[in-house]
């Protein structure tokens, strides 16, 4: 179906700077996600959401009423963060592609752009309406996608009472590219009885299975004296971290793929004096991600112990768990899902998520919430581009699955 204000809604939301920040220790991590978030509650009250409130976690929460004689529907929710990844995220300007050939070289600007020799992915959208960057920044659409798709459907079925639902709960949060946001969410002031994040990518995509997921800093103090002289006394912080990102199995992100997990160095910094890397670790299995951190810590022990004294200092922490191991028992929401994907001819896949959503820690919390789509691709750059159709297909997704939960 086409949705009159979809489009002029996303492309509203990405314009705006909502990128989130790893060092604060506020909440939210920016002022930016503040300030879009009250916007986003007066649009959505004057839209005629009920109930809007902000939550202490910075959670935008409303909700649609049930339609008289629905009451008794079982309450579902949808759910999408307004934070975006540590790209450029200053002074987006989207560009509209229409009838987009699946051939053509689409110019982002005079140094970049899409050709489908680099992302074949472009040839299945043939005939769509595209949006994308400038070539300067990330899109946002993880996850103004997912905002626009959730308001557009609310709007539609506030505008046409004769579609009868049970109640329907909402909430837009912070912090997720960050790993934070959804820590303390206020499942108690949520009514839902399961929920769905609308935080996926390609049309298709019921993610209910995600990695779990630790990070790890490595700290290294060095001794620093000059080269000519450093023989039996020089020690370089960086390469003891080189040093034990080298004892771990050569299974990177760039090695791995399916259900393999993987050590990624994020990032290393530092001089002769002191350096600092952070690692994230992936594995679908609880065991196996406990292996993993084991297997970091010990090279870290091995390396420390080529020092006449200590210089290396390790600190891991779990970020998320796999949602299978919860959704495994409860698949009503999955199942809800499957048959709205079917009824729109739409093949949905399940395949587990290289990756993690805010659902992972929030079905930890007790609210089973498996992912859908939302119809963008190439995430977090500026290669970024959303469907149009597709992003009208997760609009109507969600609201099959409120037609199909309230029969």
């Amino acid at each position: 179906m086409k949705y009159e204000k979809l489009v002029d809604r996303f492309i509203a939301y990405a314009k705006v700077n909502t990128r989130s920040n790893e060092t604060s220790t506020t909440i939210p991590s920016d002022p930016k996600e503040v300030a879009f978030l009250a916007k986003l509650a007066s649009e959505i009250k004057e839209l005629g959401f009920a109930d809007v409130r902000t939550m202490k976690d910075g959670y935008l929460f409303a909700r649609i009423p049930a339609s008289k004689g629905k009451e008794t529907v079982d309450p579902i929710g949808f759910i999408a963060h307004v934070d975006t990844a540590d790209f450029n995220a200053e002074n987006i300007q989207p560009e509209v592609h229409e009838n987009y050939d699946g051939e053509s070289v689409i110019k982002l600007n005079d140094d970049y752009n899409l050709d489908p020799a680099v992302f074949p992915n472009l040839h299945n959208y043939k005939g769509h309406t595209l949006i994308t960057t400038d070539g300067t920044t990330l899109l946002g659409a993880d996850d103004k996608a997912g905002v626009a798709e959730i308001i557009t459907a609310m709007s539609y079925l506030l505008d046409h009472p004769q579609i009868q639902h049970g109640e329907i709960e909402i909430a837009f949060g912070p912090d997720e590219e960050i790993g934070v946001g959804a820590d303390h969410f206020d499942t108690k002031n949520f009514a839902a009885k399961f929920a769905f994040t609308v935080d996926g990518s390609i049309k298709g995509e019921l993610e209910w299975a995600t990695f779990s997921a630790s990070a790890a800093v490595i700290k290294a103090v060095g001794t620093q004296v000059h080269p000519s002289s450093g023989f039996g006394k020089l020690i370089n912080p960086l390469i003891a971290i080189i040093d034990v990102f080298n004892l771990l199995p050569n299974e990177r992100p760039e090695n791995t793929k399916g259900d393999q997990g993987y050590y990624y160095l994020l990032n290393l910094d530092g001089d002769g004096d002191s350096a600092m890397a952070n690692l994230i670790i992936r594995d679908f299995k609880r065991d196996g991600l406990a292996k993993r951190k084991q297997i970091l810590a010990d090279a870290v022990k091995k390396v420390n112990s080529a020092y006449p004294h200590l210089v290396l200092e390790l600190s891991q922490h779990d970020q998320y768990y796999n949602m299978a191991d919860i959704l495994k028992d409860h698949m009503e929401s999955v199942h809800l899902a499957e048959a709205a994907f079917k009824a729109l001819s739409i093949e949905a896949d399940e395949q587990p998520v290289r990756g993690g959503t805010d659902g992972s820690k929030i079905t930890f919390l007790g609210l089973p919430t498996p992912n859908i789509f939302t119809g963008a691709e190439n995430l977090h750059g500026r290669y970024e581009f959303a469907s149009v159709q597709d992003m009208e297909l997760a609009t109507d997704v969600i609201l099959k699955i409120i037609e199909l939960h309230s029969k």
